[in-house]
């Protein structure tokens, strides 16, 4: 059994603390569809949580086209732009069973890093990520804290 970790710059981006500095981050999460196209989607730090270092947990909505291709395959790729660095992280999915009484419902998923890619180029530098801004981040802050308390779970 492979025991592959996330970079530690990784780990803190994804460690649900200080969800207020990474409220803007947005991170894509790829999944295959049926036609066997990929698909992808955008997450956010408050639907994604390491448990550890090679354990990551994610909250999705229910009924999505994304978390039906996590059902069904078992697998994701998260790609996660973190100050200059790229991270590429192939994921193997097991779902969680749901909480009876959660304030959040969502499909949860565990997954096992089976590979992780930081992502350079020699000549040029990263310097921004897909970002995003908040309507009202008070209350979606307060529901992110919730929802990866539940996910820790």
């Amino acid at each position: 059994m492979q025991n592959i970790k996330m970079p530690a710059e990784l780990y803190q981006f994804l460690n649900g603390k200080n969800l207020p500095e990474k409220q803007k981050d947005a991170i894509l999460l790829l999944s295959v569809g049926e036609d066997g196209w990929p698909h992808s989607a955008m997450i956010s730090a408050g639907e994604a949580v390491a448990v550890d270092e090679g354990t990551l947990r994610l909250a999705l909505w229910p009924g999505t086209t994304t978390t039906g291709n996590l059902i069904r395959t078992g697998k994701a790729t998260l790609i996660c732009i973190q100050n200059t660095s790229v991270y590429i992280v192939k994921l193997s999915l097991r779902v969680l069973e749901q909480l009876e009484n959660a304030r959040h419902p969502r499909e949860r998923f565990e997954g096992i890093i089976e590979s992780v890619r930081e992502d350079a180029a020699k000549y040029a530098q990263i310097t921004s990520g897909v970002t995003f801004q908040l309507h009202e981040p008070d209350g979606v802050l307060a529901r992110w804290e919730e929802t990866l308390s539940e996910l820790r779970e």
